[in-house]
């Protein structure tokens, strides 16, 4: 089952991250739409973080709030790596350059 969130991303009920790639971290372009879905999963997060620490609660334990976050945290990743990398300056200077 899937839901679907006020900016228009679908949120699969199993999210899992993608994999880590070897290579440095590339900027990616960030549209509104997917900037505004990333602004709102990090309040998430950060409220429920401040609410786990400030309950007292262990990271280790088997907590529907801890889930909670790792969930939202797997949305955030997947929101964000949905996002197009930008070019670097070399494969932009090839584009130019083959036109």
């Amino acid at each position: 089952m899937a839901a679907s969130t006020t900016t228009g991303f679908d949120i699969p009920a199993s999210s899992q991250a993608p994999a880590v790639y070897a290579s440095a971290p590339r900027p990616r372009r960030i549209t509104p739409r997917a900037g505004h879905a990333l602004e709102i999963l990090g309040h998430a997060i950060e409220y429920l973080a401040d609410e786990i620490v400030h309950d007292g609660i262990s990271l280790a334990a088997d907590n529907e709030r801890v889930r909670a976050v790792q969930l939202l945290m797997a949305l955030n990743r997947q929101v964000y790596f949905e996002c197009p990398e930008l070019p670097t300056f070399r494969e932009r200077c090839r584009s130019f350059l083959h036109l």
